[in-house]
């Protein structure tokens, strides 16, 4: 029994190895195919080569169908140029204004000559000369002169110094004065009196123009005087 088995073993062994030892000849094949292919080409002429390798690519261009034309739109020629007829104006009519029938018709030519009746001359008033106005100056209201006299001050009269007092008074239309200016005094004294006397109590005619009052100024000199008792 034993032997029998190992004839089996035996037996399957050999099989086996005539299996593998049919690759290497398929293997051997191919590189005899590959050496041969290699053989020829290394056989091959060097010029037969070069003329393979430097000979140009040629190729061709596919012809395209050509760009639309641009539209082009035409210019209106400048010399030739279309008369408009112009538009006719409307006519305007002057309104008729009957004239009343009292009225006169004057009818004639500026023109003189043979047949023109004459254009009738309007006389023109006389220009008036030029006018100089009629001024009249402010003078002291007589009824006012009794009160015109400023009072003496006091210590004046104790000293016994006497004065004048110079000034420029503006006199309203309606008389008053309106305005005083020290123009000269010899003492303070003096001035201050006849300053509020002459806005309490003097009175004037007031200057004229044409005469209507109007506002003026006028100089004026007071003098105190001392007199003996």
């Amino acid at each position: 029994m034993r032997p029998m088995a190992m004839q089996t073993m035996s037996g399957n062994g050999e099989s086996r190895y005539g299996a593998a030892r049919k690759s290497p000849l398929g293997l051997g094949g191919t590189v005899a195919v590959h050496a041969i292919v290699i053989g020829a080409f290394l056989l091959i002429p060097k010029e037969v080569m070069e003329v393979i390798a430097n000979k140009p690519f040629i190729g061709t261009n596919i012809p395209l169908s050509p760009p639309p034309e641009p539209v082009v739109e035409k210019k209106a020629d400048p010399k030739i140029q279309t008369r408009s007829q112009p538009s006719p104006r409307p006519t305007a009519t002057e309104p008729v204004i009957p004239l009343p029938s009292d009225d006169p018709v004057i009818t004639g030519s500026p023109q003189s000559g043979a047949g023109a009746d004459p254009v009738p001359t309007i006389p023109l008033p006389p220009i008036d000369p030029p006018h100089t106005p009629v001024l009249t100056d402010p003078s002291i209201d007589p009824r006012a002169m009794g009160a015109f006299q400023p009072d003496y001050p006091g210590t004046m009269i104790r000293q016994g110094v006497e004065g004048t007092v110079t000034v420029r008074v503006t006199i309203s239309p309606e008389g008053r004065v309106a305005a005083i200016e020290k123009i000269s005094a010899t003492d303070e004294s003096f001035w201050i009196a006849t300053q509020r006397h002459a806005m309490r109590k003097w009175r004037f005619r007031p200057a004229t123009r044409d005469g209507v009052a109007i506002i003026s100024t006028k100089v004026l000199t007071v003098r105190f005087t001392l007199t003996d008792r």
